[in-house]
């Protein structure tokens, strides 16, 4: 069994979760946690805080990542994102910079 962070059983997926009924052989009623879901049944991921940063070095220009805590995900759950995508459209995220004079 695979239990890494992108397998089918990794933590995203994997319980505890509590059995409400046996419906067949093999087939049960789990009870998962709620999402928030809006009545248009779309879900939207709020970025929570800023975890890493790091920079990739190219051939003729530097890319620089965020690792992203997003809102109802946890830590494991983290992704790198573009950090000028997410400074655009989510500045509330980073910390503001002093400026001094």
């Amino acid at each position: 069994m695979r239990f890494g962070k992108k397998g089918n059983l990794s933590h995203r997926y994997v319980g505890p979760y509590q059995i409400l009924r046996r419906i067949d052989k093999v087939a049960y009623e789990l009870d998962f946690p709620r999402l928030g879901v809006d009545e248009s049944l779309s879900y939207e991921e709020v970025p929570v805080e800023i975890l890493d940063r790091k920079v990739r070095r190219l051939t003729i220009k530097e890319i620089a990542s965020v690792k992203v805590l997003w809102r109802n995900n946890q830590v494991d759950g983290a992704n790198w994102e573009a950090e000028a995508d997410m400074k655009s459209h989510n500045p509330h995220v980073f910390p503001a910079i002093p400026t001094l004079y």
